[in-house]
């Protein structure tokens, strides 16, 4: 393996490294899916700090969504355990029930948005109610199985 001068280096010009520009690592994974973002976490500690802004996620949980939620919304999720968790506990198992083609298309009603976090409440007073993250919230176990309708 041949070593380059630093003649050579100068000529080539000057290294570009994303981790220099937070602004631009914010957009690349503010583009990411749900999974694809948490194996982004595990890049660097730089990606993970930056993959745990509640911002991201509330970006990743209304991204299907047709209209901007209502400025009312942040500060209960954030209340209730942020927008990863709203996401981890009410938009990942409906996101998994849906095919590939369905979520290209799909854009979420107001109804289904309401729903969902109302869930995410329920799923919330649940845990408090019930001990904490070691008891499974049964009011949204159906979320996690498929349906016949």
């Amino acid at each position: 393996m041949q070593q380059s001068s630093p003649e050579e280096n100068n000529i080539r010009g000057p290294q570009f490294c994303i981790n220099d520009h937070i602004d631009i690592v914010v957009e690349v994974l503010k583009r990411l899916d749900g999974p694809s973002l948490g194996v982004a976490a595990c890049v660097c500690r730089l990606w993970c700090s930056v993959a745990r802004n509640d911002s991201l996620w509330e970006h990743l949980c209304f991204r299907h969504v047709s209209y901007p939620p209502p400025s009312s919304v942040r500060p209960v999720v954030v209340a209730l355990g942020g927008y990863k968790r709203l996401y981890m506990v009410c938009v990942r198992p409906v996101l998994s029930r849906l095919s590939d083609s369905d979520l290209v298309r799909r854009v979420w009603t107001r109804d289904e948005v309401q729903l969902s976090l109302s869930l995410f409440c329920v799923d919330y007073y649940e845990r408090r109610l019930g001990g904490g993250e070691a008891s499974a919230s049964s009011s949204l176990m159906f979320l996690c199985n498929p349906v016949n309708v």
